[in-house]
C-alpha cells in the first residue's frame, strides 16, 4: 500500500521539486502537496484506507481532522468506519453558538488527531490546544507522511505517540526505484533531509 500511496502522489503532482518554503520557515526542495487528494476519490480512499490500518490499535473516542488538508481524509475514515469525527475551526464565528470545536463529544473523551503531514512538531502542539482546552485527551497523532525532520521525537517529549504511512525517505527510494524521480531532485531531497534533522 505504501508503494501505491507514493506513486499515486507522484502521479498527481502532489510531490514537487525546486524550492519552497515550509510552515516552519524552512526552505525545502521537496514539497508534499496534499491539497490536492480532494480532487482524486480513489487516492483519498487509498491514504484513509491505510490511515484506518494504522488507527485499529489505537484507543480513543472521537476522531479529529485538522482542517484544511486533513478533514476530508478524517472524514473519509469516519464513513469507512462508522467513527465519531469533531473538528477544532481555524477561525471561531463571533456569532451563533461561537464554539472552536464542532462536533458531539463528552469531557473526559480521547480524540486521536487525524492530519496530513509533520515537519518539526511545533505546529501540532496549536493543534492540540483546543481539543484540551474542550476537555478532549490527546494521545495520538497519525499523520500521511513524516518529513522525519524531529516531528516524532518532539511529540513524544511531550507524551504524545505519532504514527505515520509513510516517511519522507521510504517516498523518495520508492519513487527512485520506480524510475519516478531524477538523481539530481532525489540526491538533494535526501541531503536537505539528512541535514536538517533534528
Amino acid at each position: 500500500m505504501k508503494k501505491e500511496i507514493a506513486l499515486a502522489l507522484q502521479e498527481i503532482s502532489a510531490v514537487k521539486f525546486g524550492e519552497f518554503t515550509l510552515k516552519s520557515g524552512i526552505k525545502s526542495p521537496i514539497y508534499i502537496d496534499l491539497r490536492l487528494i480532494i480532487s482524486y476519490p480513489k487516492i483519498l480512499k487509498l491514504i484513509s484506507s491505510a490511515m484506518i490500518e494504522l488507527a485499529k490499535d489505537l484507543k480513543f473516542d472521537v476522531i479529529a481532522g485538522i482542517p484544511y488538508t486533513a478533514l476530508p481524509i478524517a472524514t473519509a475514515i469516519s464513513l469507512d468506519q462508522n467513527w465519531p469525527m469533531v473538528y477544532a475551526r481555524k477561525e471561531v464565528k463571533d456569532y451563533g453558538t461561537k464554539k472552536k470545536l464542532e462536533g458531539v463529544f463528552e469531557e473526559g473523551q480521547t480524540a486521536l488527531i487525524i492530519d496530513d503531514l509533520i515537519t518539526t512538531g511545533g505546529s501540532k502542539f496549536e493543534t492540540v490546544e483546543p481539543f484540551e482546552a474542550s476537555g478532549l485527551k490527546i494521545k495520538d497523532f497519525i499523520v500521511l507522511i513524516d518529513r522525519e525532520q524531529g516531528g516524532a521525537r518532539v511529540l513524544k517529549e511531550k507524551g504524545f505517540n505519532l504514527h505515520s504511512v509513510l516517511g519522507i525517505n521510504e517516498l523518495l527510494d520508492i519513487l527512485k526505484e520506480e524510475e519516478k524521480i531524477d538523481n539530481n531532485d532525489y540526491d538533494r531531497a535526501k541531503k536537505f533531509i539528512k541535514d536538517t534533522q533534528v
